[in-house]
């Protein structure tokens, strides 16, 4: 009996044992192994070492396998998808928005469910999901914090491209920003339409909002941020301090040399976990799924550069948000986001 004909002998058991045992959840099914694929290797304290992480871990709680293919880059990732699904997994999920043509499509030709991002209008039942995760929560309490904190005046936004993701973190930030203080000035800036791993580049711009007059930045890339903190590491602030710096989706701490002020957490663990939980109830495809502070699935990063009475200001921002007092609405779109950052 060959390998995949076992798994197939495998599953068939399990859904007659569900069947037998759940009686109406007779349509329930199994998920013993699912896959996940990501653009950059799984070390970069953020976006795919995220995904990846979080796969892992929400496999061990669920006993399901994990299978990583990681630094398959931008381009077209058929051929990998192609090759996953010969391993018959219960799930694909493609983490990067650049995989959410190819993944519904060989989704369909395979008949493997997907997990993609940054296209919520693609839910299919039983078939494609969404998890265009939405920072913005956090990014308002980083925005906040930019605003107790600026000397200068003056703070930037550093982005890699304009995806969704980045988009609702940006305008959220640049809204906290202006709700601590309206006076405060915002630089925004954009290194490619999908610089995502370009170091040189996150440098580069990321100096050039320095010259400008910013003293923390916000910065969103995956390898590209390495760029962005090696800029606040070595330039200078116009008043000859230091330059912070605000990370994204990860934890920096083991890198950092004094400069990393914050980092708006995420944590997909429970993202991945409510989807292998939805195909073994028959509801995947049903819903998309998202990140809040509420169910601590995005949280601000405390580091020592914060002092602990502008760390409690934002918290109590944080309780407002939590408690519904507050509603911080995500907003997808980039025109939204340049309108924030001009004022107009």
């Amino acid at each position: 009996m060959t390998n995949r004909t076992t798994k197939s002998a495998v599953r068939l058991i399990s859904a007659l044992a569900l069947a037998a045992g759940l009686g109406t959840s007779a349509l329930a099914e199994e998920i013993t192994s699912m896959a996940i694929l990501t653009p950059e290797t799984g070390t970069d304290f953020g976006w795919n070492q995220q995904g990846i992480d979080g796969a892992k871990a929400a496999g061990d709680a669920l006993g399901v396998d994990v299978i990583v293919a990681e630094n398959l880059g931008y381009g077209d990732v058929r051929p990998t998808l192609r090759e996953l699904a010969e391993e018959e997994p219960g799930l694909i999920i493609a983490h990067a928005s650049g995989y959410n043509t190819a993944a519904p499509e060989i989704g369909a030709e395979t008949g493997v469910k997907v997990a993609i991002v940054d296209s919520p209008s693609a839910l299919t039942e039983g078939a494609v999901v969404d998890y265009t995760a939405s920072g913005h929560e956090g990014s308002y309490l980083a925005g906040v914090l930019a605003a107790k904190m600026t000397r200068s005046g003056t703070v930037g936004i550093v982005t890699s491209g304009e995806p969704p993701s980045w988009n609702s973190q940006s305008a959220a930030f640049a809204e906290g920003v202006k709700a601590t203080n309206p006076e405060l000035v915002i630089r925004y800036a954009v290194i490619g339409p999908a610089a995502y791993s370009d170091a040189a580049g996150g440098k580069r711009v990321t100096e050039s909002l320095i010259a400008a007059g910013a003293d923390i930045i916000f910065g969103q890339g995956n390898g590209s941020s390495f760029g962005m903190l090696q800029a606040v590491e070595t330039t200078p602030a116009a008043d000859g301090g230091k330059v912070m710096f605000i990370d994204v989706i990860g934890d920096k701490t083991p890198i950092d040399k004094g400069y990393l002020l914050s980092s708006v957490l995420w944590n997909l663990i429970p993202v991945y976990e409510a989807m292998i939980e939805d195909i073994r109830a028959d509801k995947f495809g049903t819903r998309n799924y998202g990140i809040n502070l509420a169910d601590g699935s995005v949280a601000l990063l405390k580091s020592p550069q914060i002092p602990d009475d502008i760390w409690a200001e934002v918290m109590t921002v944080k309780d407002q948000i939590v408690s519904g007092e507050l509603t911080i609405e995500p907003k997808f779109d980039a025109e939204s986001v340049h309108a924030l950052v001009t004022g107009e």
